[in-house]
């Protein structure tokens, strides 16, 4: 486990908090491992009722730490098992997932946020998914969910070209729920979970069941982006993207 990722039980809420914010949640190994664990043991626990994925003012998740997917590039395997874990975890969660979005969601910041069933955005949030501009492509089924939340053109700006959403875009798009005061993110989330975990549980997982895609094309959509995904992290255009990213930072 990690200290970068805070698991609370409160009521029938299970609270997963990403808490890294000195590098704005960028998702480590050992973090995509406790997320995964906590979302897995959620699916078997009775008392959990709803999950709430957060993070931090200002940071939902910069997306994956850049230093592990520079390391992959020169790697056989691409990215490691926890990395791998964390997508079909989140894809096949049974419970209802509710996210708190404050500032920054980048990569899998973003992505992760089609697979909730209610998120709550502060007015500084901003998604960004730069897959395509590191030489990658799109993860977490995304290449399937979003063009039909979107529609293809407006997905192909977010995915393809990188460009970013606000928080009034993202609602208007379909990702984002409900737009609130940056300090009100985490209450206003917390309110909407509480307010699922109240309903009656069965009819919640049947209802979801049925609004959802087929769970087998989502996962066969997953499987294809990661091994196209393995692909690119070994291509020299990702590498040179990788290391013209971290020499900025320096």
């Amino acid at each position: 486990m990690t200290e970068h990722v805070i698991v609370q039980d409160a009521g029938h809420v299970r609270t997963i908090r990403m808490n890294r914010p000195e590098k704005k949640n960028a998702l480590t190994l050992a973090m995509y491992d406790a997320m995964t664990i906590a979302l897995t043991d959620a699916n078997v626990n009775e008392s959990v009722r709803c999950v709430l994925i957060a993070g931090v003012p200002g940071a939902f998740s910069a997306g994956n730490d850049i230093q592990d997917f520079l390391a992959a590039t020169s790697g056989p395997a691409g990215l490691s098992r926890p990395a791998q874990g964390f997508l079909p975890a989140i894809v096949q969660c049974a419970k209802p997932l509710v996210a708190a979005v404050s500032g920054v969601a980048v990569g899998v910041g973003t992505t992760m946020l089609l697979h909730c069933d209610y998120v709550v955005a502060g007015s500084d949030a901003r998604l960004a998914t730069p897959f395509v501009a590191l030489g990658l492509v799109p993860e977490a089924a995304s290449s399937l969910i979003a063009p039909r939340l979107m529609g293809h053109r407006r997905a192909f700006e977010l995915l393809v070209m990188g460009h970013p959403l606000d928080a009034a875009q993202a609602r208007d798009v379909g990702i984002v729920n409900v737009v609130v005061a940056p300090e009100d993110v985490d209450a206003v989330a917390l309110k909407s979970a509480q307010e699922i975990a109240a309903l009656p549980p069965a009819a919640v997982a049947a209802a979801r069941r049925l609004m959802r895609a087929p769970m087998e094309e989502v996962v066969s959509r997953l499987d294809e982006e990661g091994r196209v995904f393995g692909e690119r992290l070994q291509s020299a255009e990702a590498r040179a993207a990788f290391e013209t990213f971290l020499a900025r930072k320096r």
